[in-house]
């Protein structure tokens, strides 16, 4: 079964603290909410210190068109993601690459990001281009199982998933719904990349400690569930559509759909010892707690991430597993999930092996 070999950040240039942050949102929606104290407890509510944008927050006091904004995603988006690129050839001491799988939902580009990423590098042009939009926060964990389909089918090859998301940049600065408000509370930017390597792989001979493979992979969809969690796509660019019923959605739907999925792989639910979840929110971490019975503790890595990065889309669970890639020990298992647009999630059941 294919291994995540490894995984990369790129950090923005711009940490922004959560309390400026705040700050910001009560000058620029004072006018709109009369009870704004009350609602900014977002902000302090969310177990978020922290996020990184690609721009300060000066510049988002002004409006700017869709056209800006998209043209600084391509330029940030190509100019991070070749960094984590690089990084991760690195760490593969420059081998062949044969795929690249291209994860994002918060900007548009064609020719897409990981073609202009290979001509700034010069990588080879034969690699294959998989590029991957509009699955949001779930795009990650797809990402990864997607690439371990691939490296089942050519278990020598190795393949890159790089996930790309700038949300800062969706932001709409006259938008003064209750959705704008709590999304200027969460999303943040973020760049990762996992190198994945199928069994023949050379890679797999230069491991010294235990590693993730990738056992087994679910995706699933609630139907009738568009309205949940997504864009609404307007002439001045993309609106978040995000639901106060998702943790609820989670608490509901999530564990049967885990129990399912583990039990066709002949593993418990109680077998589960590294959790790397996709930290949604504090609200949805609390509810996968509640849902799936796993101590605070297994939530602990996803907790840091989210408090110093915030939601970054597809790309958290990228550094939520760069955090977690060497914590399991020989023969442990554990579950990668991320749930998304749809609605849906993203389920992938993990061994490590050294």
């Amino acid at each position: 079964m294919p291994v995540i070999y490894s995984v990369e950040t790129a950090i923005p240039p711009h940490r922004i603290d959560q309390e400026d942050a705040s700050v910001f949102a009560k000058q620029l929606f004072q006018e709109s909410f009369k009870d704004i104290d009350r609602l900014l407890t977002v902000f302090q509510n969310g177990e978020i210190n922290s996020r990184y944008f690609v721009k300060d927050l000066e510049w988002f006091g002004t409006p700017h068109s869709f056209e800006e904004k998209n043209e600084e995603y391509i330029k940030f988006a190509v100019q991070l993601g070749k960094d984590a690129v690089r990084k991760a050839l690195e760490t593969i001491g420059g081998g062949p690459v044969e795929a690249i799988f291209t994860i994002s939902t918060s900007g548009i580009a064609t020719p897409s990001i990981e073609a202009r990423i290979m001509n700034e590098l010069g990588l080879d042009p034969h690699i294959k281009r998989i590029p991957i939009w509009g699955l949001g926060c779930a795009g990650g964990a797809s990402g990864l199982a997607r690439a371990h389909e691939y490296c089942r089918a050519f278990p020598s090859s190795t393949v890159l998933v790089l996930a790309v998301e700038l949300c800062s940049l969706t932001f709409q600065h006259g938008d003064r719904s209750k959705s704008n408000l709590i999304g200027t509370s969460l999303f943040a930017d973020g760049i990762g990349c996992a190198v994945l390597c199928g069994d023949d792989s050379p890679l797999l001979q230069k491991r010294d400690k235990p590693l993730p493979r990738v056992i087994s992979t679910r995706s699933t969809l609630l139907r009738d569930s568009l309205d949940v969690m997504g864009w609404e796509v307007r002439n001045d660019g993309l609106y978040v559509v995000f639901s106060k019923s998702i943790p609820n959605l989670v608490e509901t739907w999530l564990r049967p759909n885990v129990e399912e999925f583990l039990r066709k792989e002949g593993v418990d639910l109680a077998d589960i010892r590294q959790f790397v979840a996709h930290p949604g929110g504090k609200k949805v971490l609390d509810a996968y707690e509640k849902s799936l019975g796993f101590p605070k503790t297994m939530m602990a890595p996803s907790l840091a991430v989210l408090q110093e990065y915030g939601n970054m889309s597809s790309a958290t669970i990228l550094y939520v597993m760069k955090e977690m890639l060497h914590a399991g020990k020989e023969g442990e298992h554990g579950l990668a999930m991320a749930l998304g647009p749809g609605f849906s999630s993203e389920l992938l059941l993990l061994r490590w092996e050294g």
